[in-house]
């Protein structure tokens, strides 16, 4: 089984995580980093298939993925 990581205070919301799953496990949060913006949150884990499209295309190494 897969699980998702994010380190929230390095993610700038740019979206493009929740953009290219393929099955819908992130949203934006409600709640704000130390950026001061919005940062993505995980909200189906048990639909993680481990595919990495969110580690590979975040440009902040914010995210990514532990088997």
């Amino acid at each position: 089984m897969s699980q998702v990581v994010i380190i929230r205070d390095r993610c700038k919301s740019c979206g493009l995580c929740i953009y290219v799953c393929p099955t819908k496990v992130l949203a934006i949060s409600n709640d704000l980093n130390n950026l001061g913006v919005h940062p993505v949150m995980v909200i189906h884990p048990e639909k993680c298939i481990g595919c990495k499209l969110c580690e590979n295309i975040c440009p902040d190494f914010a995210i990514f993925i532990e088997k």
